[in-house]
């Protein structure tokens, strides 16, 4: 069983009843950062929700990914979510960013759980919307903005998301996050640097 103290933590909006299920019925687990715990493709039997931590989702078109979100503390990945609940194969592939603190709930509860218990069916909703805002900047920013706007919007996200005053990045991991090649974000960046945008020292990337 998992503790309670931990699932309040984790998911303060949820009432007792729907934890005490979390509790009987999860799996917590501690992840690595970069570890693959969703694969595009497989049928989705545990849903990740994340505790402490972040991990960002991806959808991949050939031989090119991606980011679509980050799943952050109290939240988790929608896409994995319906999948669970028609027993589908996963859209995306999920990575942890760095470690965390997950709770891995079998999909077959979350219909039940979701007739069951009101406050975890408003989760699913207000899941539902954040992802789909996130969708929508995404797809703003691929449809309407230039490259280089694109990154810099990207690389503020990142900081927000991260924490601190710069980024410990590489330019091939920007480029697989964005969708395109590295050698395409090293001649953006340089020009962003140009232009008093960004600082780059010593593999940092830092905003001005």
């Amino acid at each position: 069983m998992i503790e309670l103290d931990l699932l309040r933590k984790g998911f303060p909006s949820l009432d007792q009843e729907v934890l005490t299920e979390f509790s009987k019925n999860g799996i917590a687990k501690e992840v690595a950062p970069g570890v693959e715990i969703m694969r595009e493709g497989q049928h989705v039997k545990m849903v990740p929700f994340v505790v402490e931590g972040l991990v960002k989702v991806f959808s991949r078109h050939e031989d090119k990914e991606l980011l679509l979100y980050y799943i952050r503390p109290r939240e988790s990945c929608i896409m994995s979510f319906i999948a669970g609940l028609k027993d589908q194969p996963s859209k995306i592939f999920a990575i942890t960013e760095e470690k965390s603190t997950l709770v891995l709930v079998p999909s077959h509860f979350l219909e039940k759980w979701m007739k069951d218990f009101p406050r975890f069916n408003m989760m699913f909703y207000d899941l539902y919307n954040l992802r789909y805002a996130d969708m929508l900047d995404t797809i703003h920013h691929l449809v309407f903005e230039k490259l280089d706007q694109r990154i810099l919007e990207y690389l503020k996200m990142k900081l927000s998301v991260m924490g601190g005053s710069s980024l410990d990045i590489r330019h091939r991991e920007i480029a697989s996050e964005m969708g395109t090649s590295r050698e395409v974000v090293t001649r953006v960046l340089r020009k962003l640097e140009k232009e008093n945008k960004i600082s780059q020292q010593a593999g940092k990337i830092k905003l001005l």
